[in-house]
């Protein structure tokens, strides 16, 4: 569930996320829950293992819309009784205050975009809250959730590495359950692009920010934190159930403005997209039920690269028996052979026949690794 709204546009963020001076949260929960009725209704009543609200920052919606959107999902498809529904919140005070709401409407797990504890920084990315309101949302989360994730942002202009490890340490301190790291990158079209190629801002080379990551998994792993994905740390059993769907290669149904989705229609994968834009996408579900922009059936060859571009991000790997159900294809089938092989020998890539998985070397080089390893 994509909601596109923000308080103020981050200098760093390409994500598809819309700034206004008033919102219609009644016509946008409205269009939100048409289009799951819309969704549901072409898939019929599936096992229903876990909602996310993304964004944007949907901790800007109105709890009841959140409440009623939550109702209609257990009344469309077969939700498990543990279904993980986990909602995106900043920490701002206001939006701290309306986290016990948000547990009351369904939500069981909050994911809290600190991005950083030092002030300078928090400044520099365009954070509109303090550490002091990044220390307080996260624990009054970790007393109203039952689990909590918090983002953190590396790679930062200027960042050392005993800073970094001193700011880990106390995010952990405060919320060990979940943490997921994101290394700062120039995104096309974003203000952090027109800086850099000014000169305004530089990124730590590419040595030191490889040491920021390799020092997140010794911080994380001190509280038992452990990689489960490139960019994700949890405790056993707290892994986000949801994003494991994208990794996995599940299917999974995006709605919302700009909401990506990949469906499965009897033997038919369709690749899903929404209108981007918020107000063009809600008078297309007002007309429609829907505001879709594209559908394209994922063909075999589509799927086997997708599923081994996602997979192979996680720590497990990928399981050969299920990617040949859900691609028809073997895994060595759409590899390239010589590659493999060199990378098998320098453990980048384990491959045994039943499961293919990148080491922690290998995941360290994953964008190079892909790129020449999937045909």
């Amino acid at each position: 569930m994509h909601w596109p709204f923000c308080l103020a546009k981050c200098p760093y963020c390409d994500f598809n996320s819309h700034v206004r001076d008033r919102i219609d949260q009644d016509r946008f929960g409205r269009a939100l829950r048409r289009e799951l009725a819309w969704e549901a209704a072409r898939l019929g009543r599936r096992p229903l293992g876990s909602i996310f609200f993304g964004g944007g920052t949907p901790s800007l919606m109105d709890p009841a819309i959140v409440a009623e959107i939550i109702a209609d999902a257990a009344r469309l498809f077969d939700m498990h009784t543990d279904c993980e529904i986990t909602l995106e919140a900043n920490p701002t005070s206001v939006e701290a205050g309306r986290l016990a709401a948000f547990r009351q409407a369904g939500v069981n797990r909050i994911s809290i975009g600190v991005q950083s504890f030092d002030e300078t920084d928090l400044e520099r990315l365009g954070r509109r809250h303090s550490p002091g309101e990044a220390i307080a949302a996260l624990e009054i989360g970790r007393s109203i959730f039952p689990r909590l994730s918090f983002d953190l942002i590396y790679a930062r202009p200027g960042q050392t590495l005993p800073a970094w490890r001193a700011e880990l340490r106390q995010a952990l301190t405060l919320a060990a359950d979940h943490l997921s790291l994101y290394q700062l990158t120039i995104e096309p079209g974003t203000v952090y692009e027109g800086m850099h190629r000014r000169g305004e801002i530089q990124l730590p080379d590419p040595e030191c920010a490889a040491d920021l990551y390799d020092a997140t998994g010794e911080e994380a792993a001190r509280f038992g934190l452990l990689p489960y994905e490139v960019s994700n740390y949890a405790l056993p059993g707290h892994e986000s159930r949801h994003n494991l769907a994208y990794w996995r290669y599940s299917d999974y149904a995006g709605i919302g403005p700009g909401a990506h989705g990949r469906v499965s229609l009897g033997s038919t994968l369709l690749a899903t997209r929404r209108h981007r834009a918020p107000e063009p996408w809600a008078e297309r579900v007002e007309r429609d039920g829907h505001g879709s922009t594209a559908e394209e059936i994922v063909e075999n060859a589509d799927r086997a690269r997708e599923m081994l571009l996602m997979g192979l991000r996680l720590t497990e790997g990928i399981d050969a028996e299920r990617f040949a159900r859900r691609t028809n294809f073997q895994i060595p089938d759409v590899l390239e052979a010589e590659t493999l092989v060199k990378a098998q020998e320098a453990r980048y890539i384990e491959w045994d026949g039943a499961r293919l998985r990148a080491t922690p070397e290998g995941r360290k080089r994953l964008d190079a690794l892909l790129g020449a390893l999937v045909l």
